[in-house]
C-alpha cells in the first residue's frame, strides 16, 4: 500500500474511531492487555499465515504493550504508543475500511496499517527489543548467580 492510501486510511472514519479509543485504552493497564490479547486471538484464528512476514515484529509490538502496560517499560515516545495502540484497536475493529468478512481483501488494509505502524515506530521499537534483550541477560547472570 502506497503513502496515499496510508493516508486515505488514516483519515477514513474506522480510524479515527480506533484513535478515539485510545486514550481510555492507554489510561487502563488491563484495558491494554485486554487489547493485547483480543488482537492475538484474532491472529491465531487462521491469520498467521496471512501476516506472516510480520509475526515477529507484531510480537514485538504486543510484548511492549504488556510490559508497558505493567509499567516495566516507559522508554517509548508517546507519538509511538498512540500510533501502536491506534493500530491494533483498528486491527481488531471487525467493521473498518475494507471489512474483514470480504474474502481476501478483508485484512488487506489491517496487514498495510500494521507494517506502515512498524516502519514508523521502528526506532521505539528496536529500542524495546535491545531492553528485552538487556532484561534477559540480566535475568540469566542472576540465575547463575544464585547456582553458585
Amino acid at each position: 500500500m502506497n503513502q496515499k492510501n496510508i493516508t486515505w486510511l488514516l483519515n477514513s472514519r474506522a480510524y479515527k474511531k480506533a484513535n478515539g479509543l485510545v486514550d481510555a485504552t492507554l489510561r487502563s493497564p488491563q484495558k491494554l492487555l485486554d487489547l493485547v490479547a483480543k488482537a492475538q486471538l484474532k491472529i491465531s484464528n487462521d491469520l498467521n499465515k496471512k501476516f506472516e512476514p510480520l509475526m515477529t515484529p507484531i510480537n514485538s509490538l504486543f510484548r511492549l504493550l504488556k510490559a508497558y502496560s505493567s509499567g516495566q517499560y516507559r522508554d517509548i515516545s508517546l507519538q509511538s504508543l498512540v500510533l501502536i495502540v491506534a493500530s491494533i484497536i483498528y486491527f481488531i475493529m471487525p467493521i473498518d475500511v475494507v471489512p474483514d468478512f470480504i474474502l481476501v481483501l478483508g485484512h488487506m488494509d489491517d496487514a498495510a496499517l500494521l507494517a506502515w505502524t512498524i516502519r514508523s515506530v521502528s526506532a521505539d521499537l528496536d529500542r524495546f527489543i535491545a531492553w528485552e534483550e538487556k532484561q534477559k541477560q540480566q535475568t540469566s547472570t542472576t540465575n547463575i548467580e544464585e547456582l553458585e
